[in-house]
């Protein structure tokens, strides 16, 4: 497998990734900016996210939705944030090529004259009511609040959620809003990839065209978390749920960091699919649970592992606990089977092939060069990225287990439904979350 990729650096520094594909008569265009919530501070958390939201109510030269014009084209686009960095794509016919890429570089250059305070408002109150409903008043939604906040001590960068704090959000002036777009969203902080039908020669010249005027802005600031030294905590939530959910997380490898393809495989082997370990066990066998996952959540500056189990009807957390650990224990002492290595390479290199499919939108080729030059400073890397996955050994998977899940620092958060905090693991202590 190969991902194929020219790489220039305009004067004002922003990267440019070229990938040549005429399976199909269309552009992925696909702007990171290395930016996210971990850029913002204790206070005024939130802001990169709501960039996002504002990224698409206009700029100087386009003081209008940036939906209306692109889909009219016959485009598809979107955008995320999350703690690390800040994405926007469009999928355009090839003719649309252009119209794209200066949108684009319209909202990088000129959003400011443009960002008013009844956008700013506007666009504050959208985020307000998106973190109402996808974090306060949804099910079990405030439980990774309470786990993020006591992985990490509160100056930590990964301490809040990336959608803010809405106590922040709310305190936040539009002067303050400015000076963080003019500190991150500038060529020097950003990385475009152009892939799809276009020759590289054209793509190179367009961005040229279309970027090229946009000031580099200031260095790159570089996060660096405090030290610190991981704690256990055992905590609950009170809840307008049915079943209780019990929350696991332990401290991890950095992304691309050794360990990390490691502790990736391990959650695939304990909670991905049936066939894992924890789904036999506590789903299947047991029946103890309705449903369990795992998860590595792999980031920038340090990673967390995650595993989540849902209590079935007559059964408490404390069982579920019991099991987990007596899983996570075996696979340490026992290693897995290689027919259980060889289910999750295969499902990991699947994975990898996926990628390939499209040009653009979230994962696609042109997602993926942009990930591997902002957090590795090369976009080549996919088949070194694989064969991380593939070279794991059952001895490492095994070593990996007892790394990470099986030391000191474990954060337990129980979620219980309201007025029965006896359902909570043993000794557990009220959450606080804001």
């Amino acid at each position: 497998m190969e991902m194929r990729c020219e790489r220039r650096v305009l004067d004002n520094g922003l990267s440019v990734l070229v990938h040549e594909d005429h399976g199909c008569p269309l552009v992925a265009v696909n702007l990171w900016y290395h930016v996210g919530s971990k850029n913002e501070q204790p206070g005024r958390t939130g802001l990169a996210h709501l960039f996002e939201h504002l990224m698409f109510e206009g700029s100087a030269h386009h003081d209008s939705s940036y939906f209306q014009p692109l889909q009219a084209a016959g485009a598809v686009l979107n955008g995320s944030t999350n703690a690390d960095r800040t994405n926007y794509w469009e999928v355009v016919p090839t003719g649309a090529v252009e119209l794209a890429l200066w949108l684009e570089s319209d909202r990088m250059g000129y959003l400011l004259p443009a960002l008013t305070d009844a956008k700013f408002t506007n666009q504050r109150d959208v985020v307000l009511n998106e973190r109402r409903q996808n974090y306060e008043n949804r099910p079990y939604g405030r439980a990774t609040m309470a786990m993020l906040a006591a992985l990490y001590p509160p100056a930590h960068p990964y301490h809040w959620l990336t959608i803010g704090s809405a106590d922040d959000l709310r305190a936040t002036t539009l002067d303050e809003v400015k000076a963080f777009f003019a500190r991150h969203y500038h060529p020097g902080n950003a990385s475009l990839a152009i892939a799809g039908a276009i020759e590289p020669a054209r793509a190179f010249a367009l961005a040229e065209q279309y970027f090229g005027e946009i000031p580099a802005g200031p260095s790159r600031q570089v996060v660096t978390p405090p030290s610190f030294s991981p704690g256990s905590s055992r905590l609950v939530l009170e809840d307008r749920v049915e079943l209780p959910r019990l929350y696991l997380a332990w401290h991890g490898p950095r992304m691309f960091a050794p360990g990390d393809a490691e502790v990736d495989l391990v959650a695939d082997l304990l909670g991905n699919g049936k066939t894992s370990r924890l789904y036999k066990t506590l789903v299947y066998q047991r029946r103890v649970a309705t449903e369990v996952a795992a998860f590595q959540q792999s980031r920038e500056l340090a990673g967390f592992f995650q595993i989540v189990a849902t209590a079935a009807p007559g059964h408490t957390l404390d069982e579920l606990e019991a099991v987990i650990v007596e899983e996570v224990a075996r696979l340490a002492d026992e290693w897995p089977t290689p027919e259980e290595l060889a289910r999750v390479t295969a499902q990991a290199e699947a994975q990898f092939v996926y990628r390939l499919q499209t040009v653009g939108g979230f994962g696609g080729k042109s997602d993926q060069l942009n990930a591997y030059n902002i957090f590795l400073g090369d976009p080549a890397f996919f088949e070194r990225d694989l064969a991380r996955y593939l070279a794991v050994t059952p001895a490492e998977v095994a070593a990996a287990t007892a790394q990470y899940l099986q030391s000191a620092g474990r954060v337990s958060v129980s979620v219980v439904p309201a007025g029965r905090l006896s359902l909570a693991l043993a000794d557990s202590e009220p959450a606080v979350v804001h």
